[in-house]
């Protein structure tokens, strides 16, 4: 017997693949455009651990957002990706805040700060409506 899956609540969906295809074009941009993407997301050096270390995160915001995109259609396995979405960007978020302690952080420290934290807030609110 064929387990039927439920569908997903299209507003929480809609906000979840917005999400996600947002961090797959940060991800993308990290990973082909690293210093213009840097500069974009206001860091000021590109040094090769800096590159690096946004060609890692790139990495993880494309399989994040691969992996909600294939989950789009059932309700439990995008209720998964958001909650895993939502934790890495209230993760960002407070790394941020750790990061704006040091004057040099300046507008990259608010930019993750309010990007990581405002995906962390639609996330739960999708994940409210999707459970």
């Amino acid at each position: 017997m064929r387990r039927r899956r439920r569908k997903p609540d299209p507003l929480a969906r809609a906000a979840v693949l917005g999400i996600a295809g947002g961090r797959i074009a940060i991800g993308v941009g990290a990973l082909l455009a690293t210093r213009p993407a840097l500069k974009v997301l206001g860091f000021e050096a590109s040094d090769t651990s800096a590159r690096a270390l946004a060609r890692i995160a790139g990495g993880r915001d494309i399989a994040i957002g691969l992996l909600t995109f294939a989950a789009r259609d059932d309700r439990e396995r995008l209720s998964e990706a958001a909650a895993v979405a939502a934790a890495v960007d209230l993760g960002d978020a407070i790394y941020f805040g750790i990061a704006g302690r040091d004057p040099a952080a300046g507008r990259a420290a608010v930019q993750g700060i309010l990007s990581g934290g405002g995906a962390t807030v639609v996330g739960a609110w999708a994940l409210r409506r999707l459970g």
